[in-house]
């Protein structure tokens, strides 16, 4: 494989490490509001690297389609929603630890809490691998830097994420040097699901409009069912709608800039 699309899938779980490091310089907590500017800037770039890095390059790769070119991303977008939600029906919800409410399984919380992450990992391994896949196919619109920005995006995102399995460990006794392992491990199946994905799109190029709205779909499901209830709901919620403002041109200013 290219070593650049190694390096490329390999930055989003650097930015899960990062993360996970936070044990070594914060607190035993994370203040409501640091998480809520967290969980908002995180939110901001997923949204603005679905369009701009997923669904605008599956349009343009279907063009040919004329009238119909929106076909293949509305059924993509869709299908990645599907799949999320199935997995969030066998799954825990990462925002439902808060009120103690847990779903119908034995779990302990900090469990459900490192499930739930590693679990919505795999869609934004899939968004890397997807737009890497697009330009080893070469006639997708996708360049190396459009899928470097991607990359990027998510590592950008995938920084909260890491310290958001790591805080809480902590803060119910566990050691520093192993809650920051828990959180980089998290992140682990991020570059896995990156590389079945490439293996698997190359075999199906004719259908990566597909995969890039079904990762699209994935990340929207993950940003309106469990990133924009956390960073609203209680005191602080302006300062995650400012993040989200703030992660969002961050990701838009990538993507113009690299792709």
């Amino acid at each position: 494989m290219n070593t650049q699309v190694l390096k490329g899938i390999l930055i989003p779980f650097l930015g899960t490490g990062l993360g996970a490091a936070m044990v070594f310089f914060l607190k035993r907590r994370i203040s409501p509001a640091l998480q809520k500017a967290l969980t908002g800037f995180a939110a901001g770039v997923m949204v603005a690297a679905s369009f701009w890095s997923l669904l605008q390059p599956a349009l343009e790769s279907s063009g040919d389609m004329g009238t119909l070119a929106f076909l293949p991303a509305s059924v993509g977008f869709l299908v990645g929603v599907g799949f999320l939600l199935l997995l969030d029906m066998i799954t825990p919800h990462m925002h439902m630890d808060k009120k103690n409410e847990g779903p119908r399984s034995g779990f302990k919380r900090t469990t459900k809490l490192i499930l739930a992450v590693t679990l919505h990992n795999i869609p934004e391994g899939m968004a890397v691998g997807v737009v890497y896949a697009g330009f080893l196919a070469g006639d997708t619109g996708i360049s190396a830097a459009g899928a470097l920005a991607l990359a990027l995006g998510i590592a950008i995102q995938n920084f909260p994420e890491g310290a958001i399995v790591s805080m809480p460990l902590l803060a119910e006794g566990m050691p520093k040097q192993k809650t920051f392992w828990m959180g980089v491990l998290s992140g682990a199946v991020e570059p896995v699901a990156a590389l079945v994905t490439i293996a698997a799109a190359g075999l199906v190029a004719p259908v990566m409009p597909y995969f890039l709205s079904f990762a699209a779909g994935a990340m929207m499901y993950v940003v309106v069912e469990e990133l924009i209830p956390e960073m609203s709901e209680g005191k602080h919620s302006n300062i995650g709608t400012v993040a989200f403002s703030l992660g969002f041109v961050t990701m838009m200013i990538l993507d113009v800039t690299l792709g």
